[in-house]
């Protein structure tokens, strides 16, 4: 029995078919198990492991490889603010200061309503 919603399972499906080894597939298998949740759940890597023929773990290392696969549950809405160099010199650090404030909660945390959480990033190319 699948852990993925029917309509997102078929899309799973047609995905690894376009791939000649089904373990290419996992990126984008772990961004559909991924919208079907807000993060990636234990269940949901385990049916990914499945879909590829690798292991929990592997797909586990994988996951945990890249920070825009979420492995806790997040808020609604995740803001990202980059604190790099160039950011950093255009007032990165102050507009993560803001956020703190504005949102209610701290760099890695989620708000009370559970609406936001807030990442300090990697380079989103927008400076």
């Amino acid at each position: 029995m699948s852990y993925l919603r029917p309509d997102i399972r078929q899309r799973a499906d047609e995905l690894v078919a376009l791939y000649p080894q089904k373990r290419s597939a996992m990126l984008p298998l772990l961004h559909l198990a991924q919208e079907q949740d807000g993060y990636l759940t234990d269940e949901g890597m385990a049916e990914v492991a499945e879909l590829t023929g690798t292991s929990p773990a592997e797909v586990r290392g994988t996951a945990s490889f890249y920070d825009m696969f979420h492995l806790e549950p997040v808020g609604k809405y995740v803001v990202g603010v980059c604190t790099n160099i160039a950011c950093l010199l255009a007032g990165g650090e102050e507009l993560l200061d803001h956020a703190t404030k504005t949102l209610g909660c701290a760099v890695g945390g989620t708000s009370a309503d559970g609406l936001f959480t807030l990442e300090e990033t990697e380079c989103l190319a927008d400076c």
